[in-house]
């Protein structure tokens, strides 16, 4: 029978079984063989008569076993007729050869026209440490609350001495004064170079606000209006603001008559009003005290928002010279802290702890970076980068804390007065990127600076000065 088996000892039930030769293939895994491209060898590092003598030889030894003495002999031939074993049979490289010189791609051109010019990387910048001058300040008075130093437009550094203000030209060197308070036991507290650099606000202990025309040495107001000491003042194009130790800040409009002059008081302060800056863009005023408290009012006089976030006085503030909402704080000896605020929300950034105490703080006109001076207890000034608010370097010099701190017309240089009673010019911001002519000169600063004056008047020559 065709296709059938006669039962037997393998099938016990007695019925037939029916055997199948269908054409299904052997069982796999199921998965198809993936197609893949062949390789193509470099055939100058092949051998081909190695590989031919190789291939022959293992099929030779799967087919037959050799005899210790033949294989003998294939080595000794191998040897004689220098075949390497170890040949490859085919061989890659993984480099392609290089085009010939001066080969030019065609589609070069096509490929590069919509890239961006590429950006030369910043070299590291060099911070010198040491002063570049020091001038002697006598009796520059040890108050921390206190604002007596200024640097103008005109390249004039107005600094209060005892009673008297002095003006010491940068540019050439001398030195002049200007004013001096009539009554016996006071003296100067607070002074603020307006955006011309031709008039200086000058506030006394006796409460008074003066306006000085700087190139006539005259006097050309006199604002009454606190009940003591004005401490600091900032100015606002024609609005002056003043802030005293009656706890209160008064805002002038300069043009207006002597009785109409007080164009808002503001009280939001508890004690001494220590600290006072417009922002550069002129929207917003910041004031710090001896309460611990800082204030952001606009334009109109309006208070926007007010934080105690220090646990000292807020004397020192800096608005940022490239983002108009961001102010600068640091805290006195009990806090020690520098803080950033967005003054729009008046959320704090962030925050670090320098160790002392903080008198003041100048923004860097180039860079991403923030200068503060520090009192107890190293005296030191310290570059900050920003945001990440690294210790670019640090600068000693001064003896006694470094109370007042200014900075050039041209953004290059650094004047700070101590309680030692000096005054010292550093260089930490150096120059503005695009700031040179042809010639290598400062554009828009003026023709002289600390340096050049230096230079001209000798350290050996003016040392003080008064």
């Amino acid at each position: 029978m065709s296709g059938s088996k006669t039962p037997g000892a393998g099938s016990p039930s007695g019925k037939s079984v029916k055997l199948s030769f269908g054409t299904n293939k052997t069982p796999g895994n199921g998965k198809s063989k993936e197609k893949l491209d062949r390789f193509i060898p470099t055939r100058s590092a092949m051998d081909f008569d190695s590989a031919n003598y190789t291939l022959s030889k293992e099929n030779r030894a799967g087919s037959e076993g050799q005899s210790p003495p033949k294989e003998d002999y294939q080595k000794a031939l191998a040897a004689s007729l220098s075949v390497n074993d170890s040949s490859r049979i085919l061989a890659f490289k993984q480099k392609a050869p290089a085009a010939p010189e001066g080969y030019e791609n065609s589609l070069k051109a096509l490929y590069n026209q919509n890239l961006a010019p590429t950006v030369a990387k910043k070299q590291f910048r060099h911070v010198p440490t040491t002063q570049e001058r020091i001038l002697d300040a006598p009796e520059l008075m040890d108050d921390y609350y206190l604002n007596l130093l200024d640097w103008g437009s005109q390249n004039l550094i107005a600094v209060a001495l005892g009673k008297s203000v002095y003006l010491w030209n940068a540019t050439s060197g001398t030195v002049e004064e200007l004013c001096t308070v009539p009554n016996e036991g006071d003296y100067i507290s607070s002074l603020r170079w307006g955006s011309d650099g031709n008039y200086l606000a000058v506030g006394t202990s006796d409460a008074k606000v003066q306006i000085w025309d700087a190139s006539r040495q005259k006097q050309v107001r006199e604002l009454c209006g606190h009940t003591n000491r004005v401490s600091c003042v900032s100015w606002n194009g024609s609005i002056l603001s003043s802030g005293s130790r009656d706890s209160t800040i008064a805002n002038w409009d300069v043009r207006k008559r002597r009785d109409e002059a007080c164009v808002a008081r503001l009280t939001v302060h508890e004690q001494e009003v220590c600290g006072i800056a417009w922002s550069l863009c002129g929207q917003q005023l910041a004031s710090g005290g001896n309460d611990n408290m800082l204030a952001i009012h606009d334009a109109s006089f309006r208070l926007v928002n007010k934080v105690q976030a220090h646990t000292a006085a807020v004397k020192a503030l800096a608005w940022c010279p490239y983002q108009s909402n961001l102010l600068a704080t640091g805290g006195g000896t009990a806090d020690r802290h520098v803080r950033f605020w967005n003054t729009h929300t008046c959320a704090m950034l962030s925050q670090i702890d320098t160790g002392s105490q903080v008198c003041a703080l100048q923004w860097n006109p180039h860079e991403r970076e923030l200068l503060s001076s520090h009192g107890y207890s190293k005296n030191q000034l310290c570059l900050w980068k920003y945001p990440s608010l690294v210790k670019v370097a640090e600068m000693t010099g001064h003896q006694g804390r470094v109370l007042h701190m200014a900075t050039s017309p041209d953004g290059g240089s650094v004047v700070t007065a101590g309680a030692d009673e000096t005054l010292r010019f550093w260089k930490p911001f150096g120059e503005a990127p695009a700031a040179k002519d042809a010639d290598g000169k400062l554009l828009g600063a003026a023709p002289g600076g600390p340096l050049a004056a230096g230079s001209a008047a000798g350290f050996g020559g003016l040392r003080s000065i008064r």
